[in-house]
């Protein structure tokens, strides 16, 4: 099969594997999630044992983020290939699980086996897009995967009493098998012999600082993670702030962080539009600014006391502003290193994460009684966000790419 040319679309079947490939880690969480209190009483374990195989899944989702940087020198294809199928082996290993310790450690090696997915679909994109044509495609790829966290908690939630969660991991096997056969049958390598690394380890280090050492990849890289962390804050105070704040009952939770995830997903239709019109630095810039002038206003509403009819619409637009944010970002990025879009796609994802790690438990740092937390968190976030993007003021240099 002949890959698809910069100058044209990806093909659909491309762009529905590619999303599939990086919608692995909301629906390895999110649909499992709803079965914690069975698996907690099926191994006699303590709440906190249980709730480690959503940390080793993390982690194994960060570090797996180095595959990147092997594929600039070795191709995408291969990896993708040993990633999607670790993946799917460490599901069955994970569904036959005697104990939780060893699901913790068949999680993180599910999530390892997945970055590979997550990392490689970033640089395949980047291999044959871009500018404004890698950033539609990342906006229509965040549209098909951006179902995953809204449909993934539905799901889990109705198979959990039918199936149970070994059912649950059976499920994501059968998903990560689906993977396998995108990358085997679909998608044909990318990064040609002729355009990869073939020195040695030393010259990989320093084609590393050399992505490192680009302050547009940095400020674009920035902004995404950073613009990526508002969200993160959000959804990880979203049962305090929406429940025990706002008063909301668990159904209504529900549809209001569906709410905010469709006009995610409405923002990145937009994006996919209007970008080859108006640009992806200007609708970044858009994005960044709407971003921390909304979380400032969630902050202010977050002092006074926040109110329903104030906050939920101010969430709403702060989270959906992001789809003027990631695409583009991403792509401007990685449009500053497309001859090592792995190394580069791995950045990105390794500051995702960490990021996330970090910010999650900040938000509650005041107790369950109070917004004001994740306001400042969010706001601190895009502000940040901002910064990073202004220190790519400079006109572009093709000269400082690589």
């Amino acid at each position: 099969m002949t890959p698809p040319s910069s100058t044209t679309p990806l093909p659909v079947s491309w762009l529905w594997i590619l999303a599939l490939l990086t919608a692995v880690g909301p629906l390895s969480v999110d649909m499992y999630l709803p079965d914690l209190p069975a698996m907690t009483t099926e191994f006699g374990a303590a709440p906190s044992t249980t709730q480690m195989t959503l940390m080793t899944f993390m982690v194994g989702m960060a570090t797996g983020q180095l595959v990147g940087p092997l594929s600039d020198r070795w191709g995408r294809r291969p990896l993708l290939l040993a990633g999607t199928v670790l993946c799917t082996c460490a599901g069955v290993a994970c569904a036959l699980a005697p104990s939780v310790e060893l699901l913790a450690m068949f999680r993180f090696l599910q999530g390892f086996g997945g970055a590979a997915g997550v990392v490689l679909s970033r640089a395949i994109v980047s291999d044959r897009a871009e500018g404004a044509a890698a950033a539609r495609i990342f906006s229509l790829m965040m549209i098909i995967n951006g179902a995953a966290p809204i449909a993934a908690p539905l799901i889990g939630g109705g198979l959990s009493g039918l199936i149970g969660w070994r059912g649950v991991f059976w499920i994501l096997t059968g998903l990560a098998a689906v993977m396998v056969l995108g990358a085997t049958f679909v998608l044909s390598e990318t990064h040609p012999a002729s355009a990869r690394s073939t020195t040695g380890r030393g010259s990989t280090l320093r084609e590393g600082k050399n992505v490192l050492g680009n302050r547009h990849y940095i400020g674009y890289t920035l902004a995404f993670a950073f613009g990526f962390s508002v969200m993160f804050a959000f959804i990880s105070a979203s049962p305090f702030v929406l429940q025990t704040i706002l008063g909301l009952s668990t159904v209504s939770n529900g549809i209001a962080v569906a709410a905010n995830a469709f006009g995610l997903l409405a923002m990145n239709a937009v994006n996919a539009k209007i970008v080859g019109r108006f640009g992806q630095r200007r609708l970044l810039a858009t994005g960044v600014g709407l971003l921390l002038s909304f979380s400032i206003l969630v902050l202010a509403d977050a002092i006074i006391g926040p109110t329903i009819w104030v906050m939920l619409p101010l969430l709403w637009c702060t989270v959906s502003s992001l789809g003027l944010v990631v695409a583009n970002s991403t792509s401007l990025a990685l449009d500053q290193v497309r001859r090592l879009a792995g190394t580069g796609s791995a950045m990105l994802g390794l500051l995702q994460y960490t990021l996330a790690a970090i910010v999650s438990p900040l938000v509650g740092v005041a107790g369950s009684a109070t917004a004001v937390p994740m306001a400042i968190t969010m706001a601190v976030c895009a502000l940040v966000a901002v910064g990073a993007f202004l220190c790519t003021r400079e006109p572009h240099s093709h000269q400082g790419r690589v």
